[in-house]
């Protein structure tokens, strides 16, 4: 599973080279961010239910046309995946949270999904929304510190990103880059 740890080894290891000081300032600075991250992990998992079903119920409401026959909410059914799919994500910010970088996204979310979505012609504002709402919803120091929510928002943002079609690919590379040195709120 990649992390700041695991990518900076890869890369040094690859190169026959010892970590280089800025390599070893990036691992610092996620060790440094690792309480804030659990923190935010926490929370999440405390608050997984709520989390998911504002998020799925944000969607929607911005988008009510996903309820009319045909559409992807036209049946119970189709308006629990949406439900679990938001939930999935969440599950995978978690593991990111715990790990310290954007590899259970990376290797079991974004990709996939794209695939997916693309093959299946389903639109991706609709979970932008949902995510959109868990990120804005999210308020410290009632909902955590400012430092948990700094990573959680983070996240949530490579995740809107990823989703965002005229933003995919490389954009999304390069924001992992951003993440990967300072979290962004």
């Amino acid at each position: 599973m990649k992390s700041v740890v695991t990518t900076v080894v890869t890369s040094a290891d690859a190169s026959g080279r010892m970590p280089s000081q800025s390599d070893l300032e990036s691992v610092q600075g996620s060790i440094q961010r690792a309480q804030a991250r659990l923190e935010a992990a926490d929370k999440i998992t405390s608050g997984f239910d709520a989390i998911v079903r504002e998020a799925g119920d944000a969607c929607f409401s911005k988008y009510p046309y996903l309820r009319q026959a045909g559409e992807a909410g036209d049946n119970q059914g189709k308006v629990d995946k949406c439900y679990r799919d938001v939930g999935h994500y969440m599950r995978l910010i978690n593991y990111c949270l715990v790990v310290g970088g954007t590899g259970p996204l990376d290797e079991w979310g974004i990709a996939g999904a794209r695939e997916v979505y693309r093959t299946l012609n389903i639109p991706t504002a609709p979970y932008v929304a949902a995510f959109a709402q868990a990120r804005d919803r999210g308020c410290a120091p009632r909902d955590m510190s400012a430092e948990a929510l700094k990573e959680y928002k983070a996240l949530l943002s490579y995740v809107i990103e990823s989703h965002t079609p005229s933003r995919r690919g490389a954009s999304v590379s390069r924001f992992f880059h951003g993440l990967r040195m300072v979290c962004v709120p």
